[in-house]
């Protein structure tokens, strides 16, 4: 069976980390099809080539396999002259199994293209991209961060200071003082001034947790923990200015998104870089919940439901939206009242997986009407 053709003139490119390898189909006007194939390097020579290759065949659609990060530089390289091609998820092209070769997927993608078979990904315009690289650096460091803190934690606990015990925050600013002091090989009753009036715990106890057996090896770890934490918190701020300065023109969405309980402004921020200022390209808040990879798919086969474990998605933008559903449901709001009741009754993953639903439809009317629905209509 032959596939009806939609598209005349199709270019698609079969990503590598050392090739890319072409295979055009063009339709000439005498109705003739000719298929032309080549392969360049993965170099910035070889891109501009390719971009040049491409452009001098002035096709009507350029797709291109979505294989791990390689195709961003290609893609790039066509953006830069013009050329907006068209990422599809490698998971919907797969060929035929004992007949792949690189010319022969790039061959079956353009039939595919051709026939106008292929769905876009999304990617976000130039700008955002660079922008996410900031912000999931910024995520990599925040992750470094917690395990330095865990750390240096375990170290005191390894000395017998036990005074994570009587305060809630080993990090605050009176908790820090207190263990730079100890750092520092001061006594006991010394580091105690440095505890704040409005811990709850007592003078008594306190002292009593900051009495340990540090040794000199202990200190050194410890001084050389809070030196990198240190740092990591100030690459974190420049990490977060720099991120903040790139959306300065987005400041009213970010003031919306930030109206949803549990969102704070580099959570908006953050999730703006992922999600994207344009809702055109998702059509529905539904579709967007499925493409980061909160709900669960379709699978039924003569009549049966199989499995429908939830896709891999965008991890940044579940991960975020997973802290969103922890931070909103110690809030004052009817999500941290349905979180409350459901944990009553034992169950804590129905309104997280709920708020994660809703926080990304309330996110898609955000951005595309101007405001937020109400938490009760339907959200």
């Amino acid at each position: 069976m032959e596939l009806t053709a939609l598209h005349k003139r199709v270019i698609a490119c079969d990503v590598h980390q050392a090739q890319v390898t072409v295979c055009a189909i063009l339709e000439e006007p005498d109705g003739s099809v000719r298929i032309e194939q080549q392969r360049f390097g993965a170099f910035q020579r070889d891109r501009r080539a390719l971009a040049e290759w491409v452009g001098a065949r002035r096709p009507d659609v350029v797709v291109m396999e979505s294989t791990g990060i390689y195709w961003k530089s290609p893609y790039a390289a066509l953006e830069a002259v013009g050329i907006r091609a068209v990422v599809v998820n490698a998971r919907h092209v797969k060929n035929v199994p004992g007949r792949k070769t690189d010319i022969g997927d790039a061959q079956w993608l353009a039939t595919l293209a051709r026939a106008g078979l292929l769905r876009g990904s999304f990617v976000p315009p130039a700008t955002l991209r660079e922008l996410r690289l900031i912000a999931r650096q910024r995520q990599k460091l925040m992750g470094q961060l917690a395990s330095e803190k865990n750390r240096l934690h375990k170290v005191l606990t390894d000395g017998g200071v036990r005074l994570g015990v009587v305060v809630s925050d080993l990090h605050g600013q009176s908790a820090r003082a207190m263990v730079k002091a100890l750092i520092r090989g001061q006594p006991p009753h010394e580091v105690l001034r440095h505890a704040s009036r409005r811990l709850k715990a007592t003078r008594a106890e306190i002292l009593d947790a900051v009495q340990g057996e540090l040794t000199d090896s202990h200190r050194f770890v410890l001084d050389e923990l809070m030196q990198h934490i240190e740092d990591l918190e100030a690459r974190v701020a420049r990490f977060e200015a720099r991120l903040l300065a790139g959306l300065a023109d987005q400041r009213p969405v970010l003031a919306l998104l930030q109206t949803l309980p549990g969102v704070d402004l580099i959570g908006a921020a953050l999730l703006l870089v992922e999600i994207g200022a344009d809702m055109d390209v998702f059509a529905s808040a539904d579709r967007l919940a499925s493409w980061v990879g909160i709900c669960p798919g379709n699978n039924e086969s003569a009549g049966k439901r199989k499995s429908g474990r939830i896709r891999k998605g965008n991890p940044y933008a579940r991960r975020l939206l997973c802290e969103f559903a922890h931070a909103a449901s110690r809030t004052p709001s009817a999500f941290g009242a349905s979180t409350r009741r459901w944990s009553c009754a034992g169950a804590t993953s129905g309104p997280s997986s709920r708020w994660h639903t809703s926080c990304c439809a309330r996110s898609f009317h955000a951005q595309t009407r101007g405001t937020l629905p109400r938490l009760g209509d339907g959200l």
